[in-house]
């Protein structure tokens, strides 16, 4: 597996306000950006930001305008999207927003782009969820041509556009592409055509598998890479106080991705009880700093992941419930591994 490139650590966002925790969306927003702006301080490397549409609790929906945002306020920490769901956009837009917050961010972007799986999603835009594959093959032709600086038409099953150019073109020659995926075909198509698989939780078989199909086309996997981590590792000085305040949080957020998978049809992820054995065994952790040492090596050991993220801020709680993460992980976690 690729462990040469050092590793790098991200926060991961989706800015929720459930209703049954209401807060000031304003605040939320205006708290998670500075936060961001705070974790930038500290030596983290990434941030990513997640998208979901039609939900109560205003589960992100426009996550490229926020990377726009925080590009405004940031100068070095990369912006990715884990993920964008390219089916449910017309691949020429995203394209264009992406180079944009590239341009903004003089070069930060990651472009981590997924399928998608939500009932609510299709039906709301009028997708049929049975043309995802398709419409993510068409999409991604499209924004890596786009990307390219090629000007051209297109004829496919789902998009066409005549004489088309991207302007402005995005400042990164070759922006990365990271696609997503609990499934072979998700982890071959991330090595066929992306640069990197973008994941969370339980990933070790997909992590092989995309080491193996990134060698079996013959490309050198030091030019690839793979991000993930626990669904939550949150890093305390007194994890029994962090987790009677976030036990309710973390299920909630659980709960929320069972019932959507349910749904569609797959049990990727189960409802869970809202207490620490039940949630530990679902792979959310609260932590203190050297067994997180402990548990992002064996991870990164195993999976070949270069590029470790986790969820910042459980929906519900404020964001400055995760100061205490983020300034551990930056003075006693991050140092272990730099």
């Amino acid at each position: 597996m690729n462990t040469t490139r050092p590793i790098s650590f991200g926060l991961w966002y989706d800015f929720r306000n459930p209703p049954q925790w209401p807060q000031s969306n304003v605040e939320i927003y205006r708290a998670t950006i500075d936060q961001i702006v705070r974790a930038e301080e500290l030596g983290f490397d990434d941030v990513w930001l997640s998208e979901h549409h039609f939900c109560d609790d205003s589960y992100s929906p426009s996550m490229l305008a926020i990377g726009c945002a925080i590009a405004a306020r940031t100068k070095r920490i990369r912006i990715g999207t884990s993920v964008l769901l390219l089916p449910l956009h017309d691949p020429v837009r995203v394209a264009e927003d992406a180079a944009t917050l590239d341009v903004i961010s003089d070069g930060r972007l990651e472009l981590g782009l997924g399928i998608g799986y939500k009932v609510e999603e299709f039906t709301g835009f009028n997708i049929d969820p049975k043309e995802r594959a398709q419409r993510m093959e068409e999409g991604i032709e499209i924004i890596k041509r786009l990307f390219a600086g090629e000007r051209f038409s297109f004829k496919g099953k789902h998009y066409t556009y005549n004489d088309i150019a991207l302007f402005p073109g995005p400042v990164q020659k070759e922006p990365k592409l990271w696609i997503a995926g609990f499934s072979n075909v998700a982890v071959r198509r991330a090595a066929r055509v992306g640069y990197g698989y973008i994941a969370t939780g339980a990933i070790s078989p997909f992590a092989k598998l995309f080491w193996d199909e990134v060698k079996n086309q013959g490309k050198d996997p030091n030019n690839h890479e793979i991000a993930g981590g626990y669904m939550w590792l949150q890093v305390t000085k007194d994890p029994e106080k962090r987790w009677h305040e976030a036990a309710k949080h973390f299920a909630y957020q659980q709960n929320c991705y069972a019932k959507w998978f349910k749904d569609a049809g797959m049990g990727f992820i189960q409802p869970v009880e809202a207490n620490r054995q039940a949630l530990e065994e679902k792979a959310c952790y609260i932590v203190e700093p050297a067994k997180a040492i402990e548990m992002i090596k064996n991870y990164c050991a195993e999976t070949g992941t270069t590029r470790w993220y986790t969820w910042a801020v459980p929906a519900g709680l404020h964001p400055s419930w995760a100061n205490e993460h983020l300034e551990l992980m930056a003075s006693e976690v991050m140092p272990a591994f730099r």
